[in-house]
């Protein structure tokens, strides 16, 4: 992922266009897109903030709100699959995720649920590693 702009380049465009200059010119006296001049005056105009912010993806899950009732669900019956998580939550709570987004949710939190136990080593023919 790239970098973000330097305040320093920002306060310049910023200044530039608050003393009179357009925002096309301004953009390209220091070589940068239109679009980007006119996204961080904007941003100085409504918040009178000149840093970038934050990238990347939010925090959080959709899930989260609903951890109290998934949990209870693996409680109630062990071997609930992640469609059934994902179906009930539908039905109850009106929240449509697919089985990949709950196996992220018990990922973050640590959760694994094995269906059997480890096969013990054999003794006449190597198993593992």
């Amino acid at each position: 992922m790239t970098r973000a702009y330097g305040v320093d380049l920002r306060q310049r465009v910023i200044d530039a266009i608050e003393g009179g200059m357009s925002t096309r010119a301004a953009a390209r006296r220091y070589s940068i897109g239109e679009s980007t001049a006119g996204a961080w005056h904007r941003r100085w105009r409504t918040t009178r903030r000149i840093e970038a912010g934050r990238q990347g993806n939010p925090g959080g899950s959709l899930l989260d709100a609903h951890e109290a009732f998934i949990l209870e669900l693996v409680d109630e019956a062990v071997d609930i699959t992640l469609a059934e998580i994902a179906e009930r939550l539908g039905d109850k709570r009106s929240v449509s995720v697919d089985p990949s987004t709950i196996w992220y949710f018990f990922r973050r939190r640590g959760i694994t649920y094995k269906k059997r136990l480890r096969t013990p080593r054999s003794r006449s023919v190597t198993t593992s590693a």
